[in-house]
């Protein structure tokens, strides 16, 4: 997976101009060989508020716009 661009689903639309992406890993174990989920979130600045829950979207790593926000939308899928 290229860390440029990621795909993920809209999982909040609380905040203004912001969304929380989720995106679901199936991880391995080493020992124990048994897969387990690996849940990470992103905060995504989505500029025109297009994006609604559930969206399926493609956003990128871009210069820090606040604390936790790294991120930019780039389309709806």
């Amino acid at each position: 997976m290229n860390l440029s661009n990621l795909k993920g689903k809209v999982f909040s639309k609380k905040m203004d101009k912001t969304i929380v992406v989720k995106i679901i890993k199936m991880v391995k174990h080493k020992k124990y060989q048994k897969y387990t989920k690996k849940i990470t979130k992103y905060f995504v600045h989505d500029e025109n508020n297009i994006c609604k829950e559930g969206d399926v979207i493609t956003f990128k790593k871009t210069a820090p716009i606040s604390k936790k926000k790294h991120w930019t939308v780039i389309s709806k899928i």
